[in-house]
């Protein structure tokens, strides 16, 4: 038996994202470890791990269904995600009009206080459609609220966005005058 992509990539996303430290792995400031010193981490648990490669990690990245992870030469790190102490580098990007915010009904009250903080996670994370938004909000509530944000009054207002793949976009926080449900 070997290890399923759904199995790689929840371990890389937790090695890459929570606990490098676990994995005696050590993330640059960007999030990069090297490929040599990941696949030694995930070779070491023993088992059917001891055949996962390069090619494994590549085949994982192409067929998963959310690009949560990226290689670089000989490098790889999770593009979003992370709640690990230091903080990791992105580069300020120009988000669409709008994004999408899935999240549980009873959170409503906090965010239009609080707008929206990034909890446990280094960033508040946000979608480009209402449908990816639907699904996130899943994870907290059978029946999430939608959230819309005006990214350009947010930018206006000193929102810096960040590109964390093609669906996900990050921010530090998001303010509540620039957030409003989804009717």
């Amino acid at each position: 038996m070997t290890i399923s992509d759904a199995d790689l990539s929840r371990v890389v996303s937790h090695a890459l994202r929570h606990e490098p430290w676990l994995y005696e792995l050590e993330l640059d400031e960007e999030g990069w470890v090297p490929i040599d010193q990941l696949l030694l981490a995930l070779r070491e648990k023993g088992g059917d791990w001891v055949s996962v490669d390069r090619a494994s990690l590549e085949n994982m990245i192409t067929t998963a269904s959310k690009r949560r992870h990226e290689l670089d030469g000989r490098r790889i790190r999770a593009l979003y995600g992370h709640s690990v102490p230091a903080r990791i580098q992105k580069d300020p990007a120009s988000p669409p009009a709008r994004l999408f915010h899935g999240t549980a009904p009873e959170t409503w009250t906090l965010i239009q206080a609080d707008g929206l903080l990034p909890m446990r996670r280094q960033f508040v994370h946000m979608s480009v459609d209402r449908e990816t938004a639907t699904l996130v909000g899943r994870r907290k509530s059978s029946t999430p609220l939608i959230l819309t944000i005006d990214t350009a009054a947010a930018a206006s207002g000193g929102t810096t966005f960040y590109r964390g793949n093609e669906l996900v976009w990050l921010a530090d926080r998001v303010p509540a005058r620039f957030i409003d449900i989804v009717v």
